[in-house]
């Protein structure tokens, strides 16, 4: 009898372990951790050899892989050996953990070279996300990865497909970032230009035969920059999860003789509708849906051709591959040549197309507490170039906001409030300044915690002529509604009027379309201090930016590995 008990008492006690430690875990949420090393390494993702930044020996870097609830924790060490660096977790709002966005200036102070710094987060939403640096220009020199979150077990999304897989799309430069920083903040004014070459997951095709190219820089038979092939199984549907991080480009991504059924947005499920081109914005990310239903016998072209510029970069080129066709069989047709770059008319229309599923409304507050139009123009400062908003351009201070506001260092940044709008019956958004002179500034919009805020991105004429850029902003730390999208100017009496409160998209990167404005409205809900900014690299590093605190009292204290820097020089233990 003791030793059936005994026996038994064993297996049941085999039963608690095996539950209570493994079954446990997976509701809750696993532990995943990275260890990842940055340094520079020759790479020529498009035949040209140039520097690049690498994770762990890769551009794009490792991706992450999770799922909803899962802890992160990447262990970062800075080989770059001359240069600080950041990394931004973009799409992950960092509830709880706002020191961990990786925005270097306003979050934390930079990881110095030779220095391990340990990111420890919560992906709390499924859906598509990226990672990049947040230090300098560095993204534009390779320092990029894809994030994906998957539903817990046993549930479901409201779409089905039979595999998974991510792409990114990013613009190249040969120049180095150094140079195009001396430019940028030159006088006279150096622009960087339109990028040499397209990637798609890392991989595009420069013609070495270019004139004027340095002898053995550039070799076209490099195993390196072979066309990226994706690889599908006939009759199969594939969700493909497009993410831009380009430089400067606006992109449209189409697959030859496919049509795409768009599902996801930044992480949050679209009413599904079909195109045969996605209009991408760096930042951005989407879920579509291709069935592969085509000629079974040969490989058809993906292509990513730049829009909204007047680009001379030739398309970037990737192969869908059926199976069992080789990958490296090129497509017998001529690669498809994209929509003009000016025609605006289809890319304001899929932003219009845009809205949330039936099912997965989240719905935005009817009124709002706070209204901020942001006037986005091109400026003179003391005969630079810059780019600011409501006439003022933002410069980051050498203590983060964050450590700053926390510990009262307020004397480290401007505390003079920014404006909240421009003269908008007087200023002609057609035409080029009157004045193009502006002033620089390192001040805040502080947010009452928990208010709604909108948020209108008015665009304008630059300097030049006849020209609106198309601008992709991204908040850091909130996903927002978008309420509105508009041409020409708007108007604070009538369009509010149209917006969509029924069922509007939440994104965390919205593109404001030239001559035009988007309308965003967002919760102060998350205690911290978040940047926003234009996501084009160059208009960031030239003043296209504002940061946003809000609940700051509410956060505990302050992890000592984010100081370092400005007034924090000795406050910092690893």
């Amino acid at each position: 009898m003791v030793e059936f008990l005994g026996s038994n008492l064993m297996k049941f006690l085999a039963y608690c372990i095996l539950v209570c430690f493994v079954t446990v875990p997976l509701v809750e949420g696993r532990v995943r951790h990275y260890k990842w090393e940055m340094k520079y390494e020759f790479k020529s993702p498009d035949c040209y050899k140039k520097l690049a930044i690498t994770l762990n020996g890769r551009s794009p870097g490792p991706s992450i892989i999770a799922q909803q609830g899962d802890t992160i924790i990447v262990e970062l060490k800075n080989s770059l050996l001359t240069e600080n660096a950041a990394i931004h977790w973009h799409g992950i709002r960092q509830i709880g953990t706002p020191w961990f966005d990786g925005t270097e200036g306003v979050t934390q102070c930079p990881i110095l070279p030779g220095d391990t710094f340990v990111y420890k987060f919560v992906v709390d939403r499924p859906g598509t996300y990226l990672y990049h640096a947040h230090y300098g220009m560095q993204r534009e020199a390779g320092l990029y990865g894809s994030i994906r979150v998957s539903l817990p077990d046993g549930e479901s999304e409201p779409f089905s497909y039979d595999y998974d897989r991510s792409i990114i799309l990013s613009d190249w430069y040969h120049t180095s970032t150094y140079e195009q920083a001396a430019g940028l903040s030159s006088i006279p004014f150096v622009w960087v230009g339109e990028p040499h070459s397209i990637l798609i997951q890392g991989k595009g095709r420069f013609n070495c035969s270019t004139p004027g190219i340095e002898a053995g820089l550039c070799n076209a038979t490099n195993p390196e920059c072979t066309p990226y092939a994706l690889t599908v199984i006939p009759r199969k549907t594939y969700r493909l999860r497009i993410g831009s991080l380009t430089s400067l480009s606006a992109l449209s991504f189409e697959i030859e003789g496919h049509n795409m059924t768009v599902v996801e947005a930044d992480g949050h499920y679209v009413e599904p509708f079909v195109v045969q081109n996605l209009f991408i914005y760096s930042g951005e990310t989407y879920s579509v849906l291709i069935r592969a239903d085509q000629d079974p016998s040969r490989n058809y072209w993906a292509s990513a051709k730049v829009v909204s510029r007047n680009s001379n970069t030739p398309n970037g080129l990737a192969i869908f591959n059926y199976y069992p066709n080789h990958p490296r069989r090129n497509p017998p047709t001529v690669p498809p040549p994209g929509p003009r770059w000016n025609d605006t008319e289809p890319r304001f229309a899929q932003s219009i197309a845009i809205k949330s599923h039936q099912g997965y409304i989240h719905p935005p507050p009817q009124t709002s507490d706070r209204v901020i139009v942001m006037l986005n123009t091109q400026n003179r400062i003391n005969g630079n170039v810059r780019w600011s908003i409501n006439n003022v351009s933002f410069n980051l201070p050498h203590t983060p906001y964050l450590i700053s506001l926390k510990h009262n260092l307020l004397h480290t940044f401007d505390q003079s409030p920014l404006p909240e709008g421009y003269d908008f019956a007087n200023y002609d958004i057609y035409s080029i300044a009157k004045n193009v002179n502006a002033t620089t500034s390192s001040g805040i919009y502080k947010l009452k915690f928990n208010t709604t805020v909108d948020i209108i991105l008015q665009n304008a004429n630059t300097m030049n002529l006849n020209n609106s850029e198309t601008h992709p902003w991204h908040l850091h730390g909130h996903d927002f509604w978008v309420v509105g999208y508009g041409k020409g100017k708007f108007d604070k009496f009538k369009d509010p009027k149209n917006y969509n409160l029924v069922n509007p998209i939440m994104k965390n990167t919205v593109p404001v379309h030239p001559y035009g404005w988007t309308a965003l409205r967002f919760r102060a809900d998350n205690p911290g201090v978040w940047a926003f900014h234009c996501h084009i690299e160059s208009h960031f590093f030239m003043g296209m930016g504002v940061v946003f605190e809000e609940g700051i009292e509410k956060l505990g204290s302050l992890p000592t590995s984010i100081m370092g820097c400005g007034d924090t020089k000795g406050l910092h233990r690893p």
